[in-house]
């Protein structure tokens, strides 16, 4: 009796072992649904033709303690796995991962749409919970549009996300940027709102090409802001004119809207795009500097200027700049 015992301990020992050999070859894929039962999981892996018994399957799962450690997420399985060593292998595999990069400055629908074409998700629905109050009000934020908080970046999504997990990371990886301790401790002291912050740094995301002068750009509007000056920030002339960016024109600077800055003094009433990690600490983390103005110096940078005086001077020697590509052209 002992002896069948040792001989059979030994059998399911080498049918547990996962070498190698045992997990080449062909893979099949298969999704596991967060909240699945073990019934459920193994009739996933039964019509994937992985297992031939599921009583047995069950059982093993059971004895062995495996059932508790069975994940959901996205999986390639070898195909010539006993049931023994597909309950290990599903109990040790890590969901397969899917990178999905999102550009700073890009709008809600932007988003929406790399998000639903990498993960196949409805886009419909994650544009309809970004325009949703109670959804937006989850997260402790009043207002009625989540633009400004999808946090633009690159992140790892295991398939099997559904629309509102996939924007709930989004939205709280923007939020975990303001519990951090210094952040809290900065925006108490330039007392500003989370939303106002936002709403600058969609600004700044909208003017800078060069992080080393993010947080000059920053400091110029916040200048401004407190001499209650307007902003006068191009990009929330480009919010509301239809199209992609475009040179303004002057009729652009007439438009009635509250996000003309031109026209009105004050912040626009939201962000105008989803600013990066690196305009929303600028924002947060300005330079202290006495800047008024900066113009476009035709290079993608900027000159920064304490007078209106010098702002016309940098102005002059950009129009030339742009007088001489036009005549080039």
């Amino acid at each position: 009796m002992l002896a069948l015992f040792f001989f059979l301990s030994v059998d399911i020992i080498k049918r547990m072992s996962l070498n190698e050999s045992a997990i080449t070859g062909n893979k099949i894929e298969i999704t596991i649904p967060k909240g699945s039962t073990l019934d459920q999981i193994t009739e996933i892996l039964y019509s994937r033709g992985l297992i031939a018994d599921k009583d047995f399957f069950i059982m093993w799962a059971r004895l062995s303690g495996t059932e508790k450690k069975l994940q959901a997420g996205h999986f390639y399985v070898p195909e010539n796995l006993n049931s023994v060593q597909l309950a290990t292998f599903l109990s040790q595999a890590k969901p397969a991962e899917i990178n999905v990069t999102l550009i700073e400055g890009w709008d809600n629908y932007q988003i929406t749409e790399q998000l639903a074409n990498s993960l196949d998700l409805n886009r419909r629905i994650m544009d309809s919970l970004c325009a949703d109050s109670g959804f937006c009000n989850s997260f402790g934020i009043d207002k009625n549009n989540l633009i400004g908080y999808l946090l633009p970046d690159t992140y790892a999504f295991h398939k099997g996300f559904t629309e509102t997990e996939v924007l709930s990371v989004l939205v709280n990886r923007t939020l975990s940027v303001f519990a951090q301790d210094s952040v809290k401790r900065a925006v108490e002291a330039i007392n500003y709102s989370r939303d106002q912050i936002l709403t600058l740094a969609s600004i700044v995301e909208g003017e800078a090409i060069f992080d080393d002068e993010r947080a000059t750009i920053a400091a110029v509007y916040l200048n401004r802001l407190k001499k209650g000056m307007r902003l006068q920030a191009d990009p929330t002339i480009q919010y509301i004119i239809d199209g992609p960016p475009r040179r303004l024109l002057y009729k652009d600077l007439e438009i009635d809207s509250p996000y003309n800055t031109y026209k009105y003094y004050g912040l626009p009433p939201g962000p105008i795009n989803n600013p990066g990690l690196k305009s929303i600490l600028a924002t947060i983390f300005a330079e202290k500097v006495k800047y008024l103005y900066f113009v476009a110096r035709g290079d993608g940078r900027h000159t920064f200027s304490n007078t209106l005086k010098e702002h016309n001077r940098a102005k002059l020697a950009f129009d030339k700049i742009r007088r001489d590509v036009r005549r080039q052209r």
